[in-house]
């Protein structure tokens, strides 16, 4: 009997190696999704249901533990989407920004174990461009330019929070706009920190303001960074969230630091301290 074909080389595998480099808390494996207990898939929760319930029940039950109080239904299920949404946009944009490479993940193609950290992910195929290496493996889709690979990652962002936006929608209280607002700030705010860890925030900077430049439906706002200058005229970069996860209503003194809430004078401070220690 012939020997059985070697499946397919992951076309992520590296990038996924150095996303847990930079939050060794995450895991990425390439394969189907996964059931049985503590996993839930992207396509239960985009359902709704039990499985959103049980989502949700963990983060209110880590506010309660975390901070002595139990926030409001709405509060609960922006903190879950923000933390939900946060994670998954870097399975789509750290393959971009490290390898030109954009995975197609629907809902359907995505798992978590929340307590373990781990994700899995099998893409429906890629977007690359012409000159890759992977250009030629199976499920690719080479695309003739940078800019069409931006496109490309806007629309596979998209399709995978689409459905899970809309069943986050009931319990967030809020509208399609808000939500996209959200998403917009998930997909810069995750790039732009894991570019810090690995040393190439100004390029993950440049990247994610072309990629979300403003003005790209359905995404609300852009990536729109903005320097303050620090003591010694050091700049700082900074940016105003188009979206909010409510944690003010948590702790009121503790706002994330892109909160528009957060005065520059504050975002200063914080900054200058980071860069200190």
């Amino acid at each position: 009997m012939p020997a059985a074909p070697a499946p397919c080389p992951c076309p992520f595998t590296a990038a996924h190696a150095r996303l847990t480099e930079a939050l060794p808390a995450l895991t990425v494996l390439c394969g189907p999704p996964r059931t049985g207990p503590g996993w839930v898939t992207s396509a239960a929760l985009a359902a709704g249901g039990t499985a959103l319930d049980t989502f949700l029940a963990r983060d209110a039950a880590q506010a309660e533990r975390d901070y002595g109080l139990r926030p409001r239904p709405d509060v609960v299920a922006s903190l879950g989407l923000h933390r939900y949404a946060w994670h998954v946009c870097l399975l789509l944009t750290v393959p971009w920004f490290l390898h030109r490479r954009v995975p197609y993940l629907p809902v359907d193609a995505v798992s978590l174990h929340r307590a373990s950290g781990r994700f899995t992910a099998r893409a429906a195929g890629f977007a690359c461009l012409p000159g890759d290496d992977a250009a030629g493996l199976p499920g690719a889709r080479p695309v003739p330019d940078e800019e069409a690979l931006r496109r490309e990652v806007r629309a596979a962002v998209a399709a995978h929070l689409g459905p899970v936006l809309e069943a986050f929608r009931p319990r967030t209280r809020r509208g399609p706009r808000a939500l996209w607002g959200m998403a917009t700030d998930e997909v810069t705010e995750g790039l732009w920190r894991v570019g810090r860890l690995l040393g190439e925030e100004e390029r993950a900077r440049r990247e994610l303001e072309l990629l979300l430049p403003g003005g790209t439906p359905p995404y609300v706002g852009g990536a729109a960074f903005r320097e303050l200058r620090g003591p010694g005229g050091v700049p700082l970069a900074t940016r105003d969230r188009a979206g909010c996860c409510f944690f003010y209503t948590v702790r009121p003194r503790e706002t994330c630091l892109t909160c528009p809430r957060t005065g520059d004078g504050e975002r200063v401070r914080r900054l200058s301290a980071v860069a200190v220690d």
